[in-house]
């Protein structure tokens, strides 16, 4: 089965479902008819921050009379519709329906917010052993679209014994979503290569003028109390759960808020939940260094490969050429340009698969070195932002700023925190980062945001919890393998399941990895601690 992972940073907000011209990863399809639909990008005038929500009450299920009527309700399932503008999928073989979950859970009775869902029935009913809820991560992905836009990659255990459920979390695509720029402006701000503090502020001001209603209930959390009315409402006293890259986060805050709902819950690709915004993209800066550096010492032992001979120049010599497309962007052949941010979007999304990827990757290169031609390596970059041939952005990339900021995001930081936090990057992660320290660091940037949660960086215990599987991947630039590590020791009843190799999330480039998921989901079989599996 191939699924849908995600990093956190902005530069690389969703890998796919699909093969591009890069390396077998796509964005979410773009283009959806709901998604179209475009957003002023002019930005509202400077407003008086907004006090944060206040701590929302615990929900505790049908015992609440305040939620009885959202945990007591029935989903009207119909056949989905299927889009059009996604030629491969029948997105009309699954099922459809809307949850119906409050907008704000410390005051239930007023504002309610339709959750899009979808699924698969299990395949064979007599053996069917409840629904599970899988999340492609993001934040920003959707997970209907994760369970729609394959219908045969499904095929296997999981879809025989469970119905495969996917909900777009709130501010995602269909549920209640965040829009900010329209498609004018989001091809201006990808193509900055110079991001500050200002180039911020217009996208925040921008999201509280066309969606300020829904952004203050928007975040991980809420999405997690909308999730087990969604688990309930599907009949299941428990929770099964599949979750890749910021998945592994919501996953662990459900078990966090829910630990006696847990049932058999894996998360792939975790997020070390005990660190700042600042420190996970410094830390993931360094992971995307390394792969790098790895794919550059591999390219120059391939004939054609455009970075030279020496591996010990070769990265360097790919850096510098990204870095120049600042003052020498590259004209493609529909009148758009390459810059230094599309550039490395590009090349880094392009990391989130395994080696077998890289030999796309060097030709797609070579054709911007060598022929000056800068149209693949856009393509790649549209891919990964969302974009669809007609110029068309769906939500993701507002949908990420507006989550991951209402989950904390960073407040700015003393002159010499930013000092300090600037030098560790630097020597981390010198090639990857120099054409915009700032933009990666603030990335997203929360420094303006109005709205925010009491949601602070912290060990993720789930004290009272079912066993939940971790895995982790040796070589995974996106979500580097000591986050797994840390999760899984962290948590109260965690193991950690690890695969050695390249690449974002283990499920689906491991048969290793994926015997042990599935045994664990389907039987409850949980791998031994310590548990290592090669990748292939």
């Amino acid at each position: 089965m191939i699924i849908t992972v995600s990093r956190l940073s902005r530069r690389l907000l969703l890998a796919a479902v699909a093969a591009t011209v890069l390396a077998g990863c796509t964005s979410t399809p773009a283009g959806h008819p709901d998604d179209r639909a475009s957003a002023s990008a002019s930005p509202a005038p400077a407003t008086t921050p907004a006090p944060a929500p206040t701590p929302t009450v615990k929900p505790t299920g049908a015992a609440d009379p305040a939620l009885q009527p959202f945990y007591g309700q029935q989903i009207s399932w119909a056949q989905c519709a299927d889009d059009p503008a996604t030629k491969k999928a029948d997105e009309s073989a699954a099922q459809c329906g809307k949850l119906r979950v409050p907008l704000d859970y410390a005051n239930p009775a007023a504002d309610t917010v339709e959750v899009e869902v979808a699924r698969f029935p299990a395949g064979k009913p007599d053996q069917r052993l409840g629904s599970l809820l899988v999340n492609p991560g993001g934040p920003g992905g959707s997970g209907v679209t994760m369970v729609t836009s394959d219908p045969e990659g499904w095929a296997g255990p999981l879809r025989d014994r469970f119905d495969i459920v996917g909900f777009d979390p709130r501010g995602v695509r269909q549920t209640a979503p965040v829009r900010c720029l329209d498609d004018t402006a989001r091809d201006a701000w990808n193509e900055t290569d110079d991001q500050g503090a200002a180039h911020g502020k217009v996208l925040a001001d921008a999201c509280q003028a066309n969606s300020g209603k829904v952004l203050p209930f928007v975040g991980t959390r809420n999405s997690a109390r909308d999730m087990d009315v969604l688990r309930a409402v599907l009949g299941d006293q428990k929770l099964n759960y599949l979750g890749f890259s910021y998945g592994t986060y919501l996953g662990s805050l459900y078990a966090e808020e829910f630990p006696d709902r847990t049932g058999r819950l894996v998360l792939d690709g975790a997020v070390d939940p005990t660190m700042d915004l600042l420190q996970l993209n410094v830390q993931q800066q360094a992971g995307f260094e390394k792969s790098l550096n790895d794919f550059a010492a591999d390219c120059v032992k391939h004939d054609g490969c455009s970075l030279g001979r020496d591996p010990a120049r070769a990265a360097q010599k790919l850096a510098d050429f990204l870095d120049g497309l600042k003052d020498k962007p590259l004209v493609t052949g529909n009148g758009r340009k390459l810059t230094a941010s599309e550039g490395w979007t590009a090349v880094l999304s392009s990391l989130y698969g395994s080696e077998k990827g890289w030999e796309n990757l060097r030709n797609v290169i070579a054709w911007a070195m060598v022929k000056g031609k800068g149209d693949y390596l856009l393509q790649a970059a549209d891919n990964y932002n969302g974009r669809d041939a007609q110029g068309h952005y769906g939500n993701t990339l507002d949908a990420y700023l507006a989550i991951h900021c209402a989950d904390g995001g960073v407040d700015t930081p003393t002159p010499e925190k930013l000092q300090a936090t600037v030098a560790e990057l630097r020597e981390k992660a010198p090639l990857v980062s120099k054409h915009n320290p700032e933009q990666a660091l603030f990335d997203p940037d929360c420094r303006a945001w109005t709205y925010r949660s009491t949601e602070q960086p912290h060990q993720i215990k789930a004290t009272g919890s079912a066993p939940i599987l971790v895995v982790g991947s040796t070589g995974d630039p996106a979500t580097p393998y000591a986050w797994s590590q840390k999760l899984a020791t962290g948590l109260a009843n965690g193991v950690l399941l690890t695969r050695e190799g390249e690449g974002h999330t283990g499920y689906g480039k491991s048969t290793c990895i994926s015997t042990a998921v599935n045994g664990f989901l389907t039987g409850g079989a949980m791998p031994a601690a310590g548990t290592t599996c090669p990748s292939g």
